[in-house]
């Protein structure tokens, strides 16, 4: 079950965090990943993480939302790993900056560019470079990390970001559905809460969850292993919520 030995994965934004964790469960069952972070020496890391673990990767270090770059660097991977199979979109927040949340009517327009680019563009690029040759192969997973805030309204000051997400999870619906007989399919996981610096914070919101926590980038990576499999084949179209029960409606 789950068995992606033989595949090849890009995971975005696996430098730290969900998509580190991301990276680690796809290597852990059998497939050669990618990992992609703006930050080179940050995808470095995870690199290590998963060879140490007896695991194949390798880093690569572009922006997602420099399209030319993304081209760029998947003709790297491919020749290097070998046709990509997967693709994670995970790459968000702010984008190079991070996301500084503030209410809407207080913000400055220049700040709403980061993580619509990131989040909405990001995805675009990525799903545009990878999946031509996916179709040619009769075969490909695209998922798309995004989040509750693109579900639901928050009052929480992050607007803009709410709408990069809510317009990659409308992308990939229709995505889906252009490519659902070439055996490509396309889901989003709207994913809810977790760890943040603040630690007293992070507890605070976790007494809310109603399974008792905040998720876990292992949480994350584990339905992306589901999404990328055989197994979830007659997945397509779907906006999956990853969240410990909190409402989503």
């Amino acid at each position: 079950m789950l068995d992606l030995s033989g595949k090849t994965a890009l995971v975005t934004g696996a430098g730290q965090n969900v998509g580190a964790g991301i990276a680690r469960i796809l290597a852990g069952q059998g497939a050669a990943v990618a990992v992609n972070d703006i930050r080179a020496e940050r995808a470095e890391e995870t690199v290590r993480a998963i060879t140490d673990a007896g695991g194949r990767a390798i880093a690569a270090g572009f922006d997602v939302t420099n399209y030319d770059a993304v081209v760029r660097a998947v003709d790297q991977i491919e020749s290097t790993l070998g046709p990509l199979d997967i693709l994670v979109n995970n790459a968000g927040n702010g984008g190079a900056e991070r996301m500084v949340p503030t209410q809407f009517r207080d913000s400055d327009p220049a700040s709403w560019r980061g993580p619509i680019d990131v989040n909405l563009y990001g995805v675009m690029n990525c799903s545009r470079a990878v999946i031509n040759g996916m179709c040619a192969r009769g075969w490909g997973r695209i998922v798309t990390i995004a989040s509750g805030a693109g579900t639901v309204g928050l009052n929480i000051g992050v607007s803009p970001y709410a709408g990069g997400k809510g317009g990659a999870i409308g992308f990939m619906r229709h995505l889906a559905l252009e490519n659902a007989r070439a055996g490509v399919t396309a889901n989003s996981l709207a994913i809810g809460l977790m760890p943040t610096p603040d630690r007293t914070v992070t507890e605070a919101l976790a007494r809310q969850i109603p399974v008792g926590r905040i998720g876990k980038p292992e949480d994350i990576g584990y339905a992306c292993a589901y999404l990328a499999s055989n197994e979830a084949e007659y997945v397509t179209g779907q906006t999956i919520h990853v969240n410990g029960g909190s409402v989503t409606t």
